[in-house]
């Protein structure tokens, strides 16, 4: 009988020590968002989970602030670094102010990236950008002349933070391919910081100080359904459009109402299993991330890494009456 305790009692150790073996093998994955409770990082932690199950190894920590601050993402940051958490994957509200924080967890051997909206080159191993930044910034400009007649008229852009770095790269952008759209002419840039309602009371701003501006661009998935909704409000459905980055579950509506006649956007899922696929692959050793390497990314293939350590995910896709049933469905 004795004998037959100590046998269970060494079986039970070692199945605890199989478990506790497996459970170190597990790798933890932090993923940051700007805030929680916006649709789009919703949607991208979908996708970040769909590849945690592919991989089977892998558990996705889905975290971010409750506001769009630097201050509230570097409290997350310390947290999961307490967590002891493999790799860190961070959409950042300000591409300098959590670089310290990253840093730290860098120097304890967590891989960090950034994905949506970079960290300085300092801060992170690599950056996943949903699109090419050239090509967000021209087709924010080709929605805008789409919206006008025969492409001509004033417009306005409604952005996130001021701080925003992939808001900030996509403004820069359209202003420097503006040349190429002689009939727009962009009249002013406001800023609603991914809040909703500070968005919407920027565009009631814009309808009634800017009373020759024809399109309103959001490059902001809380930005353009906020301006949709202030168009809407206001009456000014088919005298205002908006247009810009969105998602389809949300922009349905201002598709069916008129306030908006197409959109755009890269597919916020396929960005967070990206961005969980490369996170994993860098803790595996499967890849540095350096320039010019290719990183395996399940479905989406392979990204290749720039020289300047920055990534393109897929181009932006064009959503409007035609498709919007379809895909309001799915994110």
């Amino acid at each position: 009988m004795k004998l037959l305790k100590q046998l269970a009692l060494g079986s039970a150790f070692a199945f605890a020590m199989l478990a506790s073996q497996a459970h170190a093998d597990t790798v933890k994955i932090g993923l940051v968002v700007k805030s929680l409770g916006n649709g789009f990082f919703e949607a991208a932690n979908k996708g970040a989970q769909e590849a945690a199950k592919e991989l089977g190894d892998v558990e996705v920590i889905y975290t971010g602030p409750t506001s769009t601050t630097a201050e509230g993402q570097i409290e997350v940051i310390n947290a999961l670094i307490a967590q002891n958490v493999n790799a860190i994957a961070i959409s950042a509200n300000d591409p300098d102010a959590v670089i310290p924080a990253l840093k730290k967890a860098m120097a304890r051997g967590i891989k960090v990236i950034s994905w949506d909206s970079a960290v300085a080159k300092d801060g992170r191993i690599m950056h996943l950008n949903p699109s090419s930044n050239e090509l967000i910034g021209k087709m924010c400009l080709q929605l805008a002349a789409d919206h006008l007649k025969d492409g001509k008229g004033d417009f306005a852009i409604l952005s996130a933070t001021t701080t925003s770095t992939n808001q900030n790269t996509w403004i820069e952008e359209m202003k420097k391919q503006l040349p190429n759209f002689p009939g727009l002419n962009l009249v002013t840039t406001v800023y609603g910081d991914d809040l909703s309602d500070k968005s919407y009371r920027e565009a009631q701003g814009l309808l009634t100080s800017q009373p020759n501006v024809k399109v309103i661009v959001a490059p902001t998935t809380v930005g353009v359904l906020a301006a949709s909704q202030a168009v809407a409000d206001a009456k000014k459905i088919g005298d205002v459009y908006v247009t810009g980055l969105g998602l389809p579950s949300e922009m349905a509506g201002a598709i069916k109402s008129g306030a908006t006649k197409e959109f755009a956007i890269w597919n916020p899922i396929d960005l967070g299993y990206s961005a969980t696929q490369i996170a994993y692959r860098l803790v595996k050793g499967e890849t540095d991330g350096a320039p010019g390497s290719e990183i395996a990314a399940g479905r989406m293939g392979k990204i290749k890494v720039g020289d300047n350590g920055e990534a393109a995910m897929a181009d932006p896709f064009v959503y409007d009456a035609k498709n919007i049933d379809q895909f309001s469905k799915m994110f």
